[in-house]
């Protein structure tokens, strides 16, 4: 059986869905669709903490699904923009997996372009399947183009 781990830039997901759709990403379909596949040994979903019970229920409900949620505080900056970026903690946990013989297809949910070069060494070095996920329009060129398998978040994958 294929072993699959799973990792989600959950602010990536939840703006682009937002903004083509104007709905949200249906993260228990999406489970349902990967344990079809194979074995989901890893999975983790990356977001930023906020203190609002909206954020608290849906992280309660990640967890629930089977997902591993990693925090990281938000930051409000004085000009009155705001930072909150996993994309180095998703690289490191991504390697880590990729590195690890126990899994066979490590897959990303996010359209951000700077895990281009992520997917691609980890083809070469590790020889693991990549799958992506993301909103069409919304995804890099250069992610898709470094994936094995992109999957377009269209209707079918939202609540």
């Amino acid at each position: 059986m294929k072993k699959i781990a799973v990792f989600v830039d959950v602010q990536n997901i939840y703006y682009t869905t937002r903004d083509v759709y104007q709905r949200q990403f249906n993260y228990r379909l999406l489970w349902q669709e990967l344990i079809a596949q194979g074995d989901v040994v890893l999975a983790n979903a990356y977001a930023i903490q906020r203190s609002d019970d909206q954020q608290h229920k849906f992280q309660k409900a990640l967890k629930h699904i089977g997902f591993n949620v990693k925090l990281k505080p938000f930051i409000q900056r004085s000009d009155g923009s705001a930072k909150g970026d996993w994309d180095v903690g998703i690289t490191i946990d991504i390697m880590a997996a990729a590195a690890d013989d126990n899994i066979d297809t490590i897959v990303l949910l996010s359209g951000d372009g700077d895990f281009d070069l992520l997917l691609s060494h980890i083809k070469a070095e590790y020889g693991v399947k990549t799958v992506v996920y993301g909103v069409p329009n919304l995804t890099a060129n250069s992610l898709i183009h470094a994936t094995d398998e992109y999957h377009k978040i269209e209707q079918s994958l939202l609540l």
